[in-house]
């Protein structure tokens, strides 16, 4: 079980990766760029040898501290462990090279109750060499197993209501059965999203997409739609998960012009994204 004062002053260790223009390519692979080789805007992020453009949505797996809430010492269940929100603001464009160094911190914790679950707020910084901030992301777990602990519970965060009106749009964006495999090497490990047994274990029927990788797919969507493929126009963007996505089905990225979006797969009609919120400069 978890502990209160114990978790919410995690010690995560800092992150310091040195970025190169393969690492900027192979992210926006992963999540599914380059499918359509005559698509020039997207072969401006995954061939090195143009004047290589970043996906801002990269900033959630730079300088990843990994799947550091399997550790022991945290008290969490990690097999019931669930991404639940994520949120990105961009304070500079990311570059395709140099180092990067990252700072991951818990900052809230919600109980649920017993059997319910509880929340956990975590926040990552990333600033380059010279401390310039680049980015911050912050997520929220769902810890399916953790709920109860007794501890007391910080404030919840809001998530943004979506127009009452019909998306002005949408974009359907193929993945691949193999993509969480590829996903992973960014540094996201969680062998849910790998193992069959594992994955059986958790409640799911097979290795599931990672929410980050389903992320990166709509960022893909909303950066075409809004942004027009420029990668520095994007300064924020959230959403909530309310469902998984499977290796090998196709997303849908309902959007409104305000900014708002949704997303649900094709195959099965089930929204996977939901209350979704990004702003464009």
């Amino acid at each position: 079980m978890i502990d209160y004062e114990t978790l919410r002053n995690f010690p995560i260790p800092e992150v310091r990766q040195r970025v190169t223009p393969r690492d900027a390519v192979f992210y926006a692979l992963s999540v599914g760029l380059g499918q359509d080789p005559m698509d020039r805007r997207q072969l401006d992020f995954v061939d090195a040898d143009r004047a290589l453009r970043v996906l801002p949505s990269m900033a959630v797996v730079l300088a990843h501290p990994g799947f550091w809430a399997a550790n022991p010492a945290t008290g969490i269940d990690a097999v019931k462990v669930v991404h639940g929100e994520q949120r990105i603001t961009l304070h500079h464009p990311l570059p395709a090279e140099g180092e990067i160094i990252g700072r991951t911190r818990v900052t809230g914790l919600v109980d649920k109750g017993a059997g319910k679950g509880a929340l956990m707020y975590s926040e990552k910084e990333l600033r380059d060499a010279e401390g310039t901030l680049l980015a911050v992301t912050g997520s929220t777990t769902f810890l399916r197993g953790d709920g109860g602990y007794g501890g007391p519970s910080d404030p919840v965060i809001p998530g943004h209501t979506l127009p009452d009106t019909a998306p002005d749009m949408a974009v359907d964006l193929a993945t691949r059965p193999e993509q969480a495999l590829y996903y992973r090497l960014n540094g996201d490990d969680n062998p849910l999203h790998a193992d069959p047994d594992i994955a059986e274990r958790a409640g799911f029927p097979r290795p599931i997409l990672h929410g980050l990788c389903t992320l990166g797919v709509v960022a893909h969507a909303l950066l075409r739609e809004l942004g027009g493929y420029d990668a520095t126009s994007m300064r924020s963007m959230a959403l909530r998960f309310s469902s998984p996505v499977y290796p090998g089905e196709t997303i849908r990225t309902e959007i409104w012009r305000d900014g708002s979006f949704r997303a649900r797969v094709v195959e099965r009609d089930v929204v996977v994204v939901n209350n979704g919120k990004a702003d464009f400069a």
